[in-house]
């Protein structure tokens, strides 16, 4: 596959995507996409009407690492962990970054073993070849990323995710990148409290970017959001909540649903 047009942002985002597109090359040459293209991994699920349920959603995120956070979550641990977040998620996002992250799209096939809803591959996706590698594995969604992906590469990537029966999250972390992503068409999008190019975070500025988005798109808050007060600042300007760092590190993942405000019962 030919290589797309891709913006090259500084800081850790940077260099991820460098190595992502390293990594891509080996896996291309030694499976042919050809290969890839003729798995049959069954209909997807869909995303987009997961999230738009009545209240806020959860997207679970199973992430056994952060750059920011260090380990979070053991790899052997991953049934478990979808049981506890399964009855309560609209969704579930698997980290599917190796080299910083720890995760891989083995971690995707045995999650969305055990979880009856959809299921994102969140990688740092910058060629097609990932999507037939996510598609392959049964993701139902891939995230972009608007910081990596400038307006041709990010139609063409959205286009192709969707021939092949997958949806997407457009992620953003500042209104320019959010301007790309309404005209482009995005209906999905959500927005980064975290900028990874810094790893900085900013809630009350992705709470005002999130109130910009159009009520026709569905609008996903992620990153950073760790109290009930952190969910409380984005509830009501979005439609489904991203939660990661700390549902992956919990070992009652429920209790902390609860403390987050996401989960029925008392306090």
């Amino acid at each position: 596959m030919h290589s797309l047009p891709l913006r090259e942002p500084p800081g850790i985002l940077g260099r991820i995507a460098a190595r992502t597109r390293s990594d891509v090359a080996i896996r291309a040459a030694a499976r042919p996409a050809s290969t890839l293209e003729a798995a049959s991994p069954g209909a997807a699920r869909p995303f987009a009407a997961a999230l738009r349920d009545t209240g806020l959603s959860l997207i679970a995120e199973l992430k056994p690492r952060a750059p920011s956070g260090g380990a979070l979550r053991d790899r052997e641990t991953v049934e478990s962990y979808v049981e506890a977040v399964g009855p309560q998620a609209a969704a579930l996002s698997v980290l599917c970054d190796a080299p910083f992250f720890d995760g891989g799209l083995d971690l995707l096939v045995r999650a969305r073993a055990r979880f009856a809803g959809p299921v994102l591959c969140k990688d740092f996706i910058v060629t097609e070849y990932q999507l037939l590698e996510a598609r392959a594995a049964g993701a139902d969604a891939v995230l972009l990323i608007v910081a990596l992906l400038p307006p041709s590469t990010l139609a063409l990537l959205r286009a192709r995710a969707d021939d092949l029966g997958m949806a997407t999250l457009v992620e953003v972390h500042d209104a320019d990148e959010l301007r790309e992503a309404i005209d482009g068409g995005a209906p999905v999008i959500g927005v980064n409290s975290r900028d990874l190019r810094t790893l900085a975070l900013d809630l009350d500025g992705a709470a005002e970017l999130l109130a910009t988005i159009p009520a026709d798109r569905v609008r996903v808050a992620e990153s950073g959001l760790r109290t009930r007060a952190d969910v409380a600042r984005v509830r009501g300007v979005c439609d489904a909540v991203l939660i990661g760092t700390a549902l992956s590190r919990a070992e009652d993942p429920g209790a902390v649903m609860r403390e987050l405000g996401l989960l029925q019962g008392p306090a």
